[in-house]
């Protein structure tokens, strides 16, 4: 599965941005897919993750009601869509892809990072 992210860019505090993930394949369908950002000089950290079917999903805490995880099999592609940003959120944003549900940066497949920022 190859990935490619797109739809970052420079955004107020409080602004929305919604990043795409384009993935190659056949099986998208059969992978979870997953969000993780990473900040300068921090460690990858989980952001989202959504089910095969979309039928659930998994936020961070730190996310959780501003930003929501969705797919679209049909065009093999994953969304996240980013409202009341805040300038924390500002980091590289990189979509993955595994065969199960996981919250740790051990996903098999990753695209190539979008950076985010957002401005005070």
């Amino acid at each position: 599965v190859q990935l490619q992210a797109s739809g970052g860019g420079l955004v107020q505090a409080g602004g929305s941005l919604r990043l795409s993930c384009a993935a190659s394949g056949r099986t998208f369908g059969s992978y979870v897919m997953g969000w993780f950002r990473q900040a300068p000089g921090k460690e990858r950290e989980f952001v989202a993750a959504i089910s095969w079917s979309g039928g659930s999903t998994y936020y961070a805490d730190s996310v959780k009601g501003r930003f929501t995880i969705s797919r679209d099999n049909a065009k093999n592609t994953v969304y996240l869509q980013m409202n009341s940003l805040k300038p924390e959120d500002t980091a590289v944003y990189y979509c993955a892809a595994h065969r199960s549900l996981a919250t740790t940066p051990s996903y098999e497949y990753w695209g190539q990072g979008t950076l985010v920022t957002v401005s005070s």
